[in-house]
């Protein structure tokens, strides 16, 4: 019977020091890959939208200097999404460079985030051999969870780009984060 408490006690013990050994604050790389979305709508002459999706990855840089608080920077690359409007094909390629601040709310091993910042993009739209090329600076925020123990991090996120010419662009994602001490 003591025996059994010593070891309920041990492990009450370590599962309440886990949730110490989850934050590790530190510079952190990682990377992302997932499903992007770009949609204007009305944009053909007779009203139709162009809506296109494409497997987008993002590359992470980051410092967690506060257990609740990163500022991160990435390289998004949305990929290239193509729709028809109009009858014709229509191809669209954005990428881009964004500069966020994170908010954590650590909750044991898993941490809940939320990011706001500023995206530097370029994009270029391409039909029947024609290639339109555009660039600008706009906002971009998210929503994500993580799980980490200790060093490794696998997150899952949901971004929002707002690009001036587009009704929505935006990118769930999949990825993991190596802190580094």
């Amino acid at each position: 019977m003591k025996i059994r408490s010593v070891a309920c006690a041990a492990a009450l013990m370590a599962l309440a020091s886990f949730p110490s050994h989850a934050v590790d604050n530190g510079i952190y790389l990682g990377a992302s890959v997932g499903q992007s979305g770009v949609q204007a709508d009305n944009v053909g002459f007779d009203g139709s939208d162009f809506d296109s999706s494409a497997t987008g990855y993002k590359v992470i840089a980051g410092w967690r200097f506060l257990d609740w608080l990163a500022v991160e920077g990435n390289y998004v690359d949305l990929g290239t999404g193509d729709d028809r409007v109009d009858g014709e094909r229509f191809e669209v390629d954005a990428s881009g460079v964004s500069l966020s601040a994170v908010g954590f709310l650590p909750v044991g091993p898993v941490d809940l985030f939320a990011r706001v910042g500023a995206i530097n993009w370029d994009a270029d739209v391409t039909t029947q051999g024609v290639r339109l090329s555009d660039d600008g600076t706009d906002f971009t925020y998210g929503v994500g969870a993580q799980f980490r123990v200790w060093s490794l991090g696998v997150r899952a996120e949901y971004e929002r780009f707002d690009i001036t010419d587009a009704d929505t662009v935006d990118m769930i994602s999949l990825g993991v984060t190596w802190t580094f001490l």
